[in-house]
Order: structure tokens, then C-alpha cells, then sequence
């Protein structure tokens, strides 16, 4: 295995990408708290990595929002304290970042060249760790994704999971937002475009979000379709969920390198490789 890979700390890894990855020392909070300082520094002195992929974060949009000290805490002071982990050793750092940090303003998908604005709390501090990063190190990796989904049954909280327990209800009426667009991003195709910028020693900032741009509407139609279910998906205007936190209208990214698949086909797998055997039967999907 490159070194690069054998030679990693990944923090966050039992959240939903980190399922994904099957290399490197895997750690969740228990073992490493990256909102304090003195443990992360005695951690990553331990482990002595050659790079950090750097999952752990707050990612709950809203939580942010009614609770910024939340979000700062994680998604700003945490990737302060990886940072200077990374730097004492000396490390590659990979720092997994948002469309969010955009104002949603644009007409097209966003590319790394366009200014970050963010709108709410969570884009705020994921840009702030961007900041961070770009300012301690020089041998770093900002990896931008939206829409994440992945992790099957077992740790999926998100979009797509929400969209298949309406599916297991009977005659479910499903209302999705098509007034909002973004491009999802499959945790599996995270993990590989990260590996890829690892073995090719890049650096720099990155967009490696599935190719392609659609509104919730869209994703959950595709959801429906690929489960071969009678339910119906009807489009409703983002003010219909009344959330906390502001979101763009356009999250949508387009990556300057192509190695990401079209979003369509990385959901697809997702479903056929880990929804669909896990299954038992599920009212209106065949």
C-alpha cells in the first residue's frame, strides 16, 4: 500500500464517509476529541502519521444554526487543533469542506476559483477551517463535496435514508424541495477521489463532489425510480420545511480535475450495493 495511505490518522472515521475507508489508524471522539487541543496534539504525537484526513465535523445545518458555539467548536477551533497536530509532525493534512461556504448565488455550479460567501453558521465555520488550513500549512488538501450521502442502514441519517423510511410506509406521498440544487456527493467516491489526490501528491484545493447538479426533487425521483417503488414525489418550495439555518439556492460544484463519476450512477450502486440486500420487505418497492 503507498505510504501515504498505510501512514494515516483519520478522525471522524465512524461516521458515514469513514465507512468507507479501509486503510490507515481509524478514530472517532473516544479516542481523539478534536475539540481539545492537549489531547489532539498527544494523539497525533502518538501515532506519528504521515497524513491526517481530517472527517470529523458538525454537520448538522440546522444544530449550527440554533447552536453556532457548536459548529465553531468542531468545524473551526477542532480544525485549529488538527492543524497544528499536523504541523508539529509534520503531516499531509486532508481537510473535507462544504459547498456551503458559497452564497448560493450563482447561475452554474461553482468552481474552485469562485469566492466563498457564506450564508449561515455552518458555511461561516467550515470556511474558517479552510482559512486555517491555507494559512498554517503548505502541504494540505481541501476537499469540497455537498449533498453527502452513503453508510447504508447503519449509519445513514441523511436525505436518501429519510427518502427510503417514507418508502416503507404504505401509499407514501413524498414532498421534496425543487428550488435548491446541489451536486451529491457519494461517501465511497469521497474516500477514492481523496485516496487518488493522495497517491498523485497533490495539493491544494479541490472539488470532489459526483458530477452533475439537481434539486432534492430530482435525488428523490432518482431514489424512487432505482427502488422500483409506486410512491409519489411531489416538488415543493424550499420555505415549505420552514428550516433554521439559510441555505442557498445553488450548491452545485464542477471540479477542476475529472475524476468523479456522475452522481445518477454512484447513487445506483449505493442503492443495488447496500439498501437493497439489507432490505426485508419494504411496502411499494418491489
Amino acid at each position: 500500500m503507498n505510504s501515504a495511505l498505510s501512514e494515516t490518522l483519520i478522525t471522524g472515521a465512524s461516521g458515514m464517509v469513514g465507512s468507507y475507508v479501509d486503510f490507515g489508524v481509524k478514530t472517532d471522539r473516544r479516542l481523539l476529541d478534536i475539540t481539545d487541543c492537549d489531547e489532539t496534539l498527544k494523539v497525533v504525537k502518538f501515532y506519528k502519521p504521515k497524513t491526517i484526513i481530517h472527517l470529523a465535523a458538525a454537520t448538522d445545518v440546522d444544530r449550527c444554526e440554533r447552536d453556532p458555539e457548536y459548529a465553531y467548536s468542531a468545524n473551526t477551533v477542532g480544525v485549529y487543533n488538527i492543524a497544528a497536530a499536523a504541523k508539529e509532525v509534520k503531516a499531509k493534512l486532508v481537510y473535507v469542506s462544504t459547498a456551503g461556504v458559497f452564497d448560493g448565488k450563482k447561475n452554474g455550479p461553482y468552481n474552485e476559483e469562485d469566492e466563498p460567501n457564506p450564508q449561515n453558521y455552518y458555511g461561516r465555520s467550515k470556511y474558517l477551517g479552510e482559512l486555517i488550513v491555507r494559512g498554517m500549512l503548505k502541504d494540505y488538501i481541501i476537499a469540497r463535496v455537498c449533498w453527502v450521502f452513503g453508510g447504508g442502514p447503519a449509519k445513514d441519517r441523511k436525505f436518501v435514508a429519510k427518502i427510503i423510511e417514507q418508502l416503507r410506509t404504505r401509499n407514501p406521498e413524498i414532498k421534496a424541495v425543487d428550488d435548491q440544487f446541489s451536486s451529491p456527493t457519494f461517501g465511497k467516491d469521497l474516500v477514492a477521489g481523496i485516496k487518488y489526490l493522495l497517491q498523485t501528491g497533490e495539493i491544494g484545493l479541490f472539488h470532489l463532489a459526483n458530477k452533475g447538479v439537481c434539486s432534492r426533487y430530482d435525488l428523490a425521483r432518482q431514489i424512487v425510480a432505482n427502488l422500483k417503488s409506486n410512491a409519489k414525489v411531489i416538488p415543493v418550495n424550499s420555505s415549505f420545511f420552514n428550516l433554521d439555518a439559510k441555505r442557498g439556492n445553488n450548491e452545485g460544484l464542477v471540479s477542476k480535475i475529472d475524476i468523479m463519476r456522475p452522481w445518477q450512477e454512484a447513487l445506483k450502486e449505493y442503492l443495488e450495493t447496500e439498501w437493497i440486500p439489507s432490505a426485508t420487505k419494504m411496502d411499494n418497492v418491489a
